[in-house]
């Protein structure tokens, strides 16, 4: 992601939307909200947060401790002192999630991966569509824009990263390597109605009217 920065444009406030950093690994496939980052995680975010070549102007973050702890340990490296603003849009359910008990046991049977390409193609119910999913993080991340040639930081999780840069890239049939890294994450930033996306070393756009 460090070559990625270069790319990123300083003419306009743009996001980062990343994954946590680093957690224990839990008993089973399913990591709990329990989970903490490892000390590994918070220095591997600190020494993210410093190599971030703009100034972080906000910090969002999933309310779930492990993603606090990255959005704490980012500001540190970057040498920042600011609030961290949890939101209901950066984790599940409240992100895409919206009936639990319908979504949550298909999530436990099929396990992440599967369970986000069913989604990308509309195949679950109890979550939003991608499409509603996606407006609704675009919103939140539009109203966290700060000044220009700054990142607004939006600390979340997995499945909800993968749901929404697969759906911007049109993409559903994603297979392991496709999955978000911890501390792994996407740049995005806004022209007018469109949405840029900078992710993998691999940049998109999309006219905002199409999802209307």
């Amino acid at each position: 992601m460090i070559p990625s920065l270069a790319r990123v444009p300083r003419h306009v406030p743009c996001v980062l939307l990343t994954r946590h950093s680093i957690r224990e690994q839990p008993k089973n496939r399913f990591a709990g909200y329990d989970i903490p980052l490892t000390e590994e995680g918070v220095e591997l975010a600190r020494e993210w947060g410093r190599n971030l070549d703009r100034p972080i102007s906000a910090l969002f973050s999933s309310p779930v401790g492990r993603c606090i702890k990255t959005a704490e340990a980012m500001a540190q490296g970057a040498g920042v002192e600011l609030p961290i603003l949890t939101h209901g849009s950066l984790v599940e359910p409240g992100s895409y999630v919206k009936d639990l008990p319908v979504a949550g046991p298909y999530f436990m049977k099929l396990g992440p991966l599967a369970f986000a390409r069913k989604h990308l193609r509309n195949e679950v119910r109890g979550v939003l569509s991608p499409k509603e999913g996606a407006l609704q993080l675009i919103e939140h991340m539009k109203g966290g824009l700060q000044q220009p040639g700054s990142f607004s930081v939006h600390v979340t999780h997995d499945t909800i990263l993968a749901s929404f840069i697969y759906f911007l890239r049109s993409e559903s049939e994603i297979e392991e390597p496709h999955w978000p890294w911890m501390m792994e994450g996407a740049f995005l930033w806004f022209d007018c109605d469109i949405l840029h996306w900078l992710w993998r070393g691999e940049t998109g756009s999309l006219h905002l009217d199409q999802l209307a």
